[in-house]
């Protein structure tokens, strides 16, 4: 079977989204818009396998949505919606609950990375949700999936449930989900510590740049960040063992549109006295805008509102019908 190339990607309303959400992610979906069906959510089911303040939960979906916009994904290009808004996700993932091996789920490294010691008391979302992870994909036949390296295990469970359903019933229906790799800077390492990834869940704020900061918090937050006394090499070897100096080098390729080598022809053999001002301006003139941008859809929740309604709206099209033929196909009555 011929599918319809389409990208499919989404974004926990978790936490404040930061700058490596927007390297890795947000920057990346823009492009594709010219190229493929995009459809993007907001995965607020996804968000409650951990415990959420329901009235926090509600603004961080409107936040995330504010931000796709900010970005520059257009509504009318794209599907932006909450997943929660379109049923089908939950009826299909039950459906993959029951393909899905416990194996498979098992050698997932991310559940045991965010369960750790405390596996026998998490949620069991928490364990499962890359069933509803593929389910989300699959539903919309999804041909594409940006992903960073994080998710790289994720889209392979998806690839297997879509070949042992497609097995299973000896049907073609389900496309084998291709990733698309993230380039430069996809992942973004703390500015505190360039060892762990940026995210808004470390206790320090000044580990990472939010979307909601202004410009002088940027500036500040890149001013504090954790470098070290040596001068910046003229080539990229010259970064390994320097984890702090790759991460603030990597950030500065990523926003300026260049790789590391030519950031270090610029500034190799200069100190971070110099380039970290720099990168300040450069990170400024790049956010500060989308900043200003985030706070106006914020400021007038009710055209977010109207852009997730409209986006359920079509996605459900989509999802209905998929799913129509999914019941015929395991022998559901109805």
């Amino acid at each position: 079977m011929t599918f319809t190339p389409r990208v499919f990607s989404g974004i926990q309303p978790s936490g404040d989204l930061h700058l490596g959400n927007y390297l890795g992610a947000l920057k990346r979906f823009v492009p594709l818009q010219e190229s493929h069906d995009c459809i993007y959510c907001v995965v607020d089911m996804h968000a409650i396998t951990v415990w959420q303040d329901p009235k926090k939960l509600h603004q961080s979906t409107l936040e995330v949505t504010a931000a796709y916009l900010a970005a520059g994904i257009d509504p009318k290009k794209s599907i932006i919606f909450n997943q929660s808004q379109v049923v089908e996700h939950a009826e299909l993932a039950w459906i993959f609950n029951c393909v899905a091996r416990m194996g498979w789920m098992q050698r997932m490294t991310q559940f045991k990375d965010k369960a750790g010691k405390n596996s026998q008391n998490v949620s069991l979302g928490l364990f499962a949700y890359p069933a509803l992870m593929a389910a989300d994909i699959l539903l919309y036949k999804a041909t594409h999936v940006p992903v960073g390296d994080d998710q790289k295990q994720h889209l392979e469970l998806t690839r297997d449930i879509a070949q042992k359903f497609n097995n299973d019933f000896e049907v073609d229906f389900f496309p084998i989900t291709e990733p698309l790799i993230a380039g430069t800077a996809a992942r973004i390492m703390s500015l505190r510590d360039g060892s762990k990834k940026m995210s808004s869940s470390d206790p320090s704020d000044l580990s990472r740049i939010s979307l909601t900061d202004d410009a002088d918090m940027i500036a500040k937050k890149i001013k504090k960040a954790k470098s070290d006394p040596e001068v910046l090499p003229s080539e990229v070897a010259g970064l390994a063992g320097r984890a702090e100096a790759d991460n603030l080098v990597g950030i500065y390729a990523a926003l300026s549109g260049q790789n590391k080598a030519d950031v270090l022809v610029e500034f190799g053999g200069q100190g971070f006295g110099v380039f970290k001002p720099a990168l300040a301006e450069l990170a400024v003139a790049k956010l500060a805008p989308m900043n200003k941008e985030i706070r106006r859809y914020l400021d007038d929740k009710t055209e977010i509102k109207k852009i997730l309604k409209d986006g359920s709206e079509r996605a459900s099209i989509i999802a209905k019908e998929n799913m129509k033929q999914v019941r015929e196909i395991v022998g559901f009555v109805g």
